[in-house]
């Protein structure tokens, strides 16, 4: 009799178990991943920029980080130390090479993700040329080399992996926008294929009727949260300010592309400001998504 009983309350002990990891969303393959995305151009460190330079701006990059909890994150511009700044906060990591080696070298799209909650299960870097494994500029790029970092993430809340593609396109050369564009969806559809859940975020310095955006709406893999969202936009329409509070901010160049299977509930392009300066001369681009 006591053998029975003590092997039905290790029956009932390990039901509870059970429920309370599906309850938890781990090892449950139905769990819902919640989370906030965003991209981010820090901008990176000259003096030219004054009283908007990096010193100057570290901590209310920092700060705004903070506030809006960004679970995982893109950025362009950064050199190592502007990355090591924001790894001050403590709950965040960051995969990514410098464009200008693909070690540390250069400017950065590194993805930051908080280290607690995902595991980083792949990783790499391309570049936008027409030898995207070795650094170098592309086409007719015009002034320095561009590149895109990529990983494939697994959330620990729910189980559910996923890509997330961070890019910096040229500003300047025709050709190399164009295939900028094409050699992202190519890349995305050789890394990640055609049903994963992925992210594609970036300064694409293009507006939507630019070539280099609209060939990424016309392949429909990659959808733009702009079009996405279920509840109004926040804030300006534009994501580029020069650092002048009076920009029209009117052009939208820095975007968060979404695959099918993420509904996007929230979207802002988050405009703070302290003492009349801003973090960076690009707004956050922040997404609250399910999938």
């Amino acid at each position: 009799m006591k053998r029975v009983y003590s092997m039905l309350c290790a029956a009932i002990l390990s039901a509870i178990l059970l429920g309370a990891c599906t309850m938890n969303g781990k090892g449950n393959k139905d769990a819902k991943c919640r989370m906030q995305v965003a991209t981010f151009n820090l901008r990176m460190d000259t003096p030219y920029d004054s009283l908007d330079a990096w010193p100057n701006r570290k901590e209310m990059v920092k700060s705004l980080v903070r506030f809006h909890d960004f679970d995982i994150f893109g950025t362009q511009e950064g050199f190592k130390h502007q990355l090591d700044g924001i790894l001050e906060l403590g709950n965040y990591a960051y995969i990514g090479a410098g464009r200008d080696d693909g070690q540390e070298a250069g400017e950065h799209s590194a993805i930051f993700y908080k280290k607690e909650r995902f595991e980083v299960l792949e990783k790499g870097d391309f570049w936008f040329s027409e030898t995207p494994d070795v650094p170098g500029k592309g086409w007719d790029a015009t002034c320095c080399n561009r590149i895109c970092s990529w990983g494939k993430f697994k959330d620990l809340e729910s189980g559910k992996v996923f890509y997330f593609f961070n890019s910096h396109y040229d500003h300047q050369g025709v050709v190399a926008r164009r295939e900028s564009s094409k050699l992202l969806l190519k890349k995305i559809k050789e890394i990640a294929g055609e049903k994963a859940i992925v992210f594609a975020t970036g300064d694409f310095n293009a507006v939507p009727t630019d070539e280099p955006i609209t060939i990424l709406a016309a392949d429909g893999l990659l959808k733009d949260s702009y079009e996405m969202t279920q509840e109004p936009p926040y804030g300006t329409v534009g994501t580029f300010s020069s650092f002048h509070l009076d920009a029209p901010m009117k052009n939208r160049i820095d975007y968060v592309w979404v695959t099918d299977g993420i509904e996007v509930e929230k979207y802002g392009v988050l405009n703070e400001q302290q003492y009349g300066h801003f973090p960076s001369d690009h707004f956050p681009v922040m997404l609250k998504v399910v999938f």
